[in-house]
């Protein structure tokens, strides 16, 4: 900053104050001292402002899986916030595995970051709740959070209830759910969505063939396609609901290996309504999350509550999912038996 200050012919603070607060220089010695930068390379330590400051310029989001596109599209609402503020969004891969979110989070805190998005393995996880009590801003995102802290989600309950509505209003009766594990929260709130759907048609919760699978990625699904096929003509599903839409496109992959229809001999509904959803080779229903929308709120909240600590005041917010009907699950005629 020395040897910028001496190129620039201006004080050691004015330089400080154009890296800082740019609004406080005029116009013209700004743009010496931009010159000055350019000419000389000059790079910021920011190790150091850190070290002063007590937090880095950083956001992060530890998601659930990199590799689902819902989670990257949350993550590019969050990182419009986040452009706006002129922070970077780190994002981590949680891979589904608790361990490794909370490597990620042990990580983060030791880098100082101003406030960390978290769609958790786990819900009500105390470490998300021992970060937050000792200074860092936490957001849940997509699932809910106790009073402590804020969160944004989607009714999954009602998403799941509209999917299997939608299965019994086009004539099935034989319905399968696949995802898991059931430990994740969005899976549990899904069955029990759909299972609400069941009861209301008069039907018996239990009724629900549950096909629960160890990841919610597309190698699952054609597993649980595989599993599906194996059942008895006599009690196999003639529809599945799955918990997310990779799932959806796996189980419709091994659907067309295996020779089935789709929908004539299944129909398939997803959830998150990713862009892959419509692309599929035969586009796939889906509940849609408003993905962007949640990340841009998520990181509000965040920015918020680490600005603003003494007017904060902890939000839950909870958006609705809407279904998104598309030709994997075409109306059976009337009479037809499933």
């Amino acid at each position: 900053m020395k040897d910028v200050a001496a190129r620039a012919g201006v004080a050691l603070g004015t330089v400080s104050n154009v890296l800082n607060r740019p609004e406080m220089v005029s116009e013209r010695t700004r743009r010496r001292v931009l010159d000055a930068i350019a000419e000389l390379g000059f790079v910021r330590n920011e190790s150091a402002r850190q070290l002063r400051g007590g937090t880095s310029r950083t956001l992060a989001y530890v998601v659930l899986d990199t590799r689902n596109p819902f989670f990257t599209d949350v993550a590019a609402g969050a990182q419009r916030v986040a452009d706006e503020a002129g922070l970077a969004l780190f994002l981590c891969d949680g891979g589904e595995d608790r361990a490794r979110q909370h490597h990620y989070l042990d990580l983060l805190e030791q880098q100082r970051v101003e406030g960390i998005l978290i769609t958790p393995v786990q819900e009500d996880d105390p470490r998300i709740a021992a970060l937050a009590g000792r200074g860092t801003p936490v957001v849940v995102v997509d699932r809910g959070a106790g009073p402590d802290q804020c969160s944004v989600s989607v009714d999954d309950v009602l998403g799941g209830d509209l999917a299997v509505s939608h299965l019994l209003d086009t004539g099935h009766r034989r319905i399968a759910f696949v995802g898991g594990p059931r430990t994740i929260g969005q899976v549990a709130d899904r069955i029990s969505g759909a299972r609400q759907a069941l009861v209301r048609a008069g039907a018996d919760a239990e009724s629900l063939t549950v096909l629960e699978t160890d990841r919610l990625d597309v190698a699952e699904g054609r597993r649980a396609g595989q599993r599906l096929a194996g059942l008895p003509a006599a009690r196999r599903p003639t529809a599945a609901f799955c918990a997310n839409d990779m799932l959806a496109l796996g189980l419709l992959q091994q659907a067309v290996r295996l020779g089935l229809r789709v929908p004539d001999d299944l129909a398939i509904v997803g959830y998150d309504d990713i862009e892959f959803a419509a692309a599929a080779a035969v586009p796939l229903t889906s509940v849609a999350q408003p993905r962007q929308l949640l990340g841009r709120t998520a990181a509000e909240l965040l920015l918020d509550e680490a600005r603003n600590p003494g007017g904060h005041v902890h939000q839950r917010r909870v958006f609705e999912p809407e279904l998104v009907v598309r030709e994997s699950t075409r109306t059976r005629p009337p009479g037809a038996i499933g």
